[in-house]
């Protein structure tokens, strides 16, 4: 059999200017959620509120991203996924720019809110790549890109302790960082990334989009806010109760609408439904590691027993920064993986390193070493699953659902990392050390990080299952009575 020729080497600098800047892309918008957690204390004090209140500036963008997430990711496999990015973009910096301006933290959620739509550039940059990479690429591609999310989640915690290190630290740098990261991103797409080749048309489902907005706003709302709320208090539980009637809603308008923003079969379909959980326990272990070893490292060890007395700088540079480089350096050799042994081999692979990294942070994180070395090996984990999610959906589903689909995918994500982030902080502070000097502001029990890790633990196990169980060889992309006119058109581009 003939060997596929080899493109030429003009295209080939093309197609790697592309994943380039998807990359960086992709790495804005996970920098968007983790870049205030280092900094929150130092917002409160700096305006004068409450603890309650500068929650929501990590509230204000998941909120955000759940309603946009979708919606835009829709919007891009209907119009065009460049103009779309160049939107997002565009009103990223807005945001960025407006919280590192104001003194006010009601202008400052706004801000955030604002910068919450950059979830949306992942899945359209997923949508970017498939129709730009030619097949035998495409895995390499993807994983790289995926990658970058588990990377910039952590360089966002590095560089923010950078900027706000000293005594008369300054929460707005952090918000011109990102000002600049988003104007340098924005650059490259209008000159690397290519105009849409296809495009579905259709008219937007704003009825869906609504839906499934109120259904994720109420579900991650008390998810965030509960350990402010209680959990068990009525606005908690009333959140809850709205939240599983409005996905009965969403689901029920879905059905009826003749093109749904989300295809019911779709979502449904085993490869997708079962990679949406997994990406719910990524992200869930994702935050875990993040919060868990950064508070650790803080603990002061001749006050508590344990910990190492770390300032939010070195806790970030000394025992995060080394995850985060295993991430970005694995990220490499994912797609090389997933072209090997497949997509959901590649996820019950990560799932069992982060089984191991998060069982070594559980029963050994007394020493330095110990706790970075696990943690290098939960960042392997998280970059090989965020490698193997976008492929598994992308194998599962019909070209002109790319988008939604990696949409729903990245909302799991920010469910997952919420549920952790929530749970974790709960964890820690509902037992704390007795008999305190006076002064000395609570802190855990040290069987608290080592319950926090190993929740971890058995949420990759979770993932294990899922990928080697729940999902199967060989199934087919469900098929869908919505196929958009243009579609046919489409087939004949990628053909």
């Amino acid at each position: 059999m003939s060997q596929p020729l080899a493109p030429p080497p003009g295209r080939q600098r093309a197609e790697t200017a592309v994943v380039l800047a998807l990359s960086l892309a992709a790495m804005i918008v996970s920098m968007m959620q983790t870049l205030v957690v280092p900094i929150l204390g130092l917002i409160q004090s700096s305006l004068g509120a409450s603890s309650a209140e500068v929650s929501w500036v990590t509230t204000a963008t998941l909120l955000s991203a759940a309603v946009f997430t979708p919606l835009l990711g829709r919007f891009g496999d209907q119009h065009g996924k460049k103009p779309t990015l160049i939107g997002v973009l565009a009103v990223m910096i807005v945001g960025s720019v407006l919280a590192a301006m104001t003194d006010s933290l009601l202008w400052l959620i706004v801000g955030r809110v604002l910068q919450g739509a950059a979830t949306a550039i992942f899945p359209l940059a997923l949508s970017v790549l498939r129709e730009e990479i030619p097949a035998r690429r495409l895995p390499g591609a993807m994983a790289l890109v995926s990658g970058t999310l588990a990377f910039g989640s952590g360089f966002a915690l590095v560089t923010t302790g950078l900027l706000t290190r000293g005594e008369n630290a300054d929460y707005h740098h952090v918000f011109w960082l990102a000002t600049g990261l988003a104007v340098v991103t924005l650059l490259t797409v209008v000159l690397l990334v290519p105009a849409s080749r296809t495009k579905t048309g259709g008219r937007t489902d704003l009825l869906g989009a609504l839906t499934l907005g109120l259904f994720l706003v109420l579900l991650l709302l008390p998810i965030s806010q509960g350990h402010e709320w209680g959990w068990t208090s009525a606005p908690t539980l009333g959140s809850f109760a709205g939240a599983v009637l409005m996905a009965g809603v969403w689901s029920f308008t879905e059905s009826r609408v003749r093109e749904p923003m989300v295809d019911m079969r779709m979502f449904l379909h085993r490869p997708v439904l079962f990679s949406n959980l997994a990406g719910l326990f990524v992200g869930f272990g994702m935050f875990a590691q993040f919060l868990g070893v950064s508070y650790l490292a803080q603990v002061p060890r001749d006050i508590a027993g344990y910990g190492f007395g770390a300032s939010v700088l070195r806790a970030s540079v000394e025992y995060l920064l080394p995850s985060t480089i295993a991430s970005l350096v694995v990220s490499q050799f994912g797609g090389v993986l997933i072209r090997k042994i497949g997509p959901r081999l590649t996820l019950a692979l990560s799932a069992v390193i982060g089984i191991i990294g998060f069982t070594w942070l559980a029963a050994a994180h007394s020493s330095t070493p110990s706790v970075i070395g696990a943690g290098m090996a939960v960042g392997t984990a998280i970059s090989l699953g965020y490698a193997a999610m976008p492929a598994l959906i992308v194998a599962g589903v019909p070209p002109h659902q790319t988008g939604i689909a990696n949409g729903i995918n990245s909302i799991s994500r920010s469910v997952g990392s919420a549920i952790g982030s929530a749970l974790i902080t709960s964890l820690l502070a509902s037992r704390t050390i007795e008999n305190l000097p006076a002064g000395v502001p609570p802190l855990p029990a040290e069987s608290q990080f080592t319950l926090s890790f190993a929740l971890a633990g058995v949420a990759f196990a979770f993932v294990l299952a899922l990928s080697l169980v729940g999902l199967k060889r060989g199934q087919p992309a469900p098929r869908t009575e919505h196929l958009p006119a243009a579609e046919p058109a489409a087939a004949t581009t990628a053909a």
